[in-house]
């Protein structure tokens, strides 16, 4: 299946160097480039895009509120947002996976970095490293004054609440481990479970949770209090 790439980026020589490279492999085709992030939600419905890669500082309507109003719009529930950004240790990333992006990726990220971006947001995975996760996202997701472990919160709190309630004990236990940015495989190690059964737990719990991907779940788990992040 060929993956239908949209760029949205105010700078056209960006935009024209990522295209030579999205074009150059067999499973991705670039199907429209947008200037700013009005442009982008509208290009993203008319041509029927799979994964869009969107800079943050567009004019106009940039790159979160474009990705609010994708995330928004049920006919483009199958669109995935890659956030593209200058500097990764920025606030911008939190408010991107608020926003409804699939993760982050620098634009100074190596070809093949970007391409396995894509792929990854396509499949509809959170392209999410455990090192952003349990510092950046943490920092700005986790909610009270103190920081414990890794760790279930007794009650999760806040508007995800009561959905978390609903998760069983198993798929609350793979959702700690999502939140700490493991892949499927290695969640399967630590529970000493098949990966099949993961990725089924984590369906589960995207369903109940209202979450689009991984990185919402994510979100969800830190914003409820769930889970906490330690400090090195």
């Amino acid at each position: 299946m060929t993956i239908r790439v949209l760029l949205a980026d105010d700078q056209a020589l960006l935009r024209s160097a990522f295209r030579v490279l999205v074009d150059s492999e067999p499973d991705m085709l670039v199907v429209g480039e947008a200037s700013d992030g009005a442009q982008a939600v509208s290009l993203a419905k008319s041509e029927k895009a799979d994964v869009v890669l969107m800079d943050i500082r567009m004019p106009g309507t940039d790159g979160l509120a474009a990705t609010r109003l994708i995330s928004a719009d049920p006919d483009l529930a199958h669109v995935r947002v890659v956030m593209l950004t200058t500097f990764e240790v920025d606030e911008y990333v939190v408010q991107s996976l608020r926003a409804g992006a699939s993760g982050f990726l620098g634009k100074g990220a190596e070809p093949e970095e970007l391409l396995g971006a894509v792929r990854i947001a396509a499949a509809g995975d959170a392209l999410l490293s455990p090192v952003a996760t349990k510092g950046l996202i943490a920092r700005f997701l986790a909610q009270g004054d103190g920081y414990g472990d890794w760790e279930e919160g007794a009650r999760p709190a806040g508007a995800h609440g009561e959905r978390l309630a609903a998760l069983t004990t198993r798929e609350r236990e793979v959702l700690v481990q999502v939140a700490g940015g493991h892949s499927n495989d290695e969640i399967a190690e630590r529970l000493q479970v098949s990966p099949l059964t993961v990725k089924t737990h984590v369906n589960r719990a995207m369903a109940k949770l209202g979450a689009r991907d991984r990185a919402q779940l994510v979100v969800i788990a830190y914003e409820s209090g769930l889970v906490r992040p330690r400090v090195e």
